[in-house]
């Protein structure tokens, strides 16, 4: 969380927000090394706080750190202030301008992770969160995005009403809690050349795993998730239900007492007596409290997080397939060819040329016809022949 002295430090309403994020590379080399020890370590999500400052329309993330481990005896905001005593000590941005977060399959959406985002905000105006998906990252592909919360989230968490009505009325989803921002990565030629280094230093069979075929275990992970992320659903699904027979169980019962009492009064003012007040059963039934829907709306929201994980992963993995058809394929063919030109000749040859020929022309049929193949066939036999 940030510190009560960046609160004090908040933008003008009149100012223009961030049109983009410009982070520095010692930054996401940083928080790239922390996130992959957690990762691999004992599969915590890292966290971390993110220093710079607003230069016109960006802003520029120039270093970052990361949060304590969760330890009742590490005061937080105590262990961030030391940070940024020490970073500006060394003449080093200690601005805190926002924090991030490691993710698994790009699925980031919890309820902490809004109510602290949300309090970012509230605190530090141009504050962002940036998401690093691990897993993309090490199958080659530099996952990094930054989000903001929309307007609509912002006062949804300050009404503090999650009910049907509203989100309903604030039209939110959790298609659009969060605003996604650019980001661009800027090198230092120091860095550049680091980088270089780095990458000699890299095994040559490290990236050979790129047209790995092993697909089952990764899309039984996601597909396992989704599944509990359903399930989980579906209990809050079940949860509205009752909830909705419960009040209509009330209003029954309500609406046949004062029929009741209606009767009673008729029956009364029959007898010049006064009427009777709706006030006690009034009383009797008490509204029913509404099940919040935020709860709902982050698992629907991580649900479509792996939807589109899987989609992608599948996606990639069929490229894959093809690929290996055609190399498998092409392998066939000079297969065959090596057959064809080692044939002996006489009777013993003539007879394997026609078989593989007539093979050759059946397989030529069966896959619409292909009249290269067929000729190619004959003019083998004919050759043999």
């Amino acid at each position: 969380m940030p510190h009560n002295r960046d609160m004090m430090r908040m933008m003008d309403k009149n100012d223009s927000p961030i049109d983009y994020v410009q982070m520095d590379g010692l930054a996401v080399m940083k928080m790239v090394k922390h996130c992959h020890e957690e990762s691999s370590g004992n599969f915590e999500i890292a966290q971390g706080a993110l220093l710079g400052l607003v230069v016109e329309n960006r802003l520029e993330i120039t270093n970052c750190f990361p949060f304590p481990k969760h330890d009742d005896t590490i005061d937080e905001e105590q262990y961030q202030l030391d940070m940024m005593r020490r970073l500006r000590r060394v003449n080093v941005d200690h601005f805190h301008v926002g924090w991030y977060q490691s993710s698994d399959v790009g699925n980031f959406l919890s309820f902490p992770f809004l109510e602290s985002q949300y309090h970012y905000q509230i605190s530090i105006e141009e504050s962002v969160v940036i998401i690093y998906d691990t897993q993309k990252s090490a199958n080659g592909f530099l996952t990094l995005k930054a989000y903001r919360l929309t307007p609509q989230a912002i006062n949804m968490y300050k009404d503090s009403e999650f009910t049907p009505e509203a989100l309903r009325n604030l039209k939110i989803g959790f298609e659009n809690l969060f605003t996604e921002i650019p980001i661009e990565v800027r090198n230092s030629p120091l860095t550049n050349i680091m980088l270089s280094e780095l990458t000699e230093m890299v095994p040559e069979e490290e990236g050979n795993n790129f047209l790995d075929l092993g697909t089952a275990s990764v899309l039984e992970g996601q597909l396992r998730a989704m599944m509990y992320r359903v399930d989980e659903l579906n209990q809050e699904a079940i949860k509205f239900n009752r909830f909705q027979q419960q009040v209509i169980r009330q209003q029954q019962d309500k609406h046949r007492l004062l029929q009741k009492r209606m009767l009673e009064n008729a029956a009364r003012q029959a007898k010049d007596e006064p009427p009777l007040p709706d006030d006690d059963i009034n009383k009797m039934f008490r509204p029913i409290p509404t099940p919040p829907r935020l709860n709902p709306m982050i698992v629907a929201g991580q649900i479509n997080a792996y939807g589109q994980a899987i989609t992608q992963f599948c996606s990639q993995s069929l490229a894959k397939l093809y690929v290996t058809q055609a190399l498998q394929n092409a392998k066939e063919e000079r297969g065959r060819a090596a057959k064809f030109a080692n044939f002996p000749a006489g009777d013993t040859g003539r007879r394997e040329a026609r078989q593989q020929a007539g093979e050759r022309d059946d397989g030529a049929r069966q896959h619409g016809g292909n009249d290269g193949i067929e000729e190619e066939a004959k003019e083998t036999f004919e050759e043999y022949t």
